[in-house]
């Protein structure tokens, strides 16, 4: 698996994954953006599953391997960082996959890149872009980072620059192209039934799956099927 390194569009450093060494070129490669505070390298197994077919996945800025600037953490500058690793990466027609808040960042790109995004797939978050409070920062920071150990994946000058510069932005844009919504059925899922109705309304051609067991980390609960019905959909979107 190649690692490197690209410049997204204000110099910030983004860390990149890559099986373009190890994948078959004839299939359409898919390209993974992680949730809020995950890195690339926690969705090498997904990438190692999915062979033969290419994977690329980032780690955003002030996440993994990438630069920490301490500004420049809207949607915007995120959208910039997918830019940037899809030009770096030479991807002309590929899959999106995204987890968690990584899907309002995919949701932003695709609203000018719709053309070459062959399908998409969201993994449990609705169809937006939230703004974080100081509130939040603080909870997430010294409740969830803080006490389990992730300050490696996430920077806390990127949870401050997350809360400061998040914006709401809706981000119900018409996607032509295949779209697969998964969503867990537990409490702490971050998709509603009224998320699910207004993904249908956005959507040409969706199919919705459902996880009984899981709710917002799918990947933790239940890793094979999530891996599986990714797979199948990717698979069944290439005939």
């Amino acid at each position: 698996m190649k690692s490197y390194r690209t410049n997204s569009s204000d110099g910030v450093g983004i860390h990149v994954l890559d099986t373009l060494d190890e994948a078959d070129l004839s299939i359409t490669p898919l390209l993974i953006c992680p949730g809020l505070s995950e890195t690339a390298e926690e969705f090498e197994a997904l990438m190692e599953f999915l062979l033969p077919r290419r994977c690329v996945a980032l780690s955003f800025r002030g996440r993994g391997h990438s630069d920490t600037p301490l500004t420049g953490y809207g949607l915007e500058e995120h959208v910039a960082d997918i830019e940037k690793v899809v030009q770096t990466a030479g991807l002309i027609q590929y899959h999106m996959y995204s987890h968690s808040r990584g899907v309002s960042y995919a949701l932003g790109y695709a609203r000018a890149e719709k053309p070459h995004i062959r399908s998409l797939l969201l993994d449990d978050y609705p169809p937006e872009h939230r703004a974080m409070s100081e509130a939040w920062a603080e909870e997430y920071l010294h409740e969830y980072i803080i006490p389990h150990e992730r300050l490696l994946h996430i920077r806390q000058e990127a949870i401050i620059g997350i809360h400061r510069d998040s914006e709401y932005a809706a981000l119900e844009i018409m996607l032509p192209q295949p779209v697969l919504v998964m969503h867990g059925m537990l409490d702490d899922s971050m998709i509603t039934e009224e998320d699910l109705k207004r993904y249908k309304l956005m959507c040409a051609d969706l199919t919705v799956r459902p996880f009984a067991h899981s709710g917002h980390g799918i990947r933790m609960t239940e890793e094979q099927g999530l891996y599986e019905t990714i797979r199948d959909f990717l698979n069944q979107c290439d005939k």
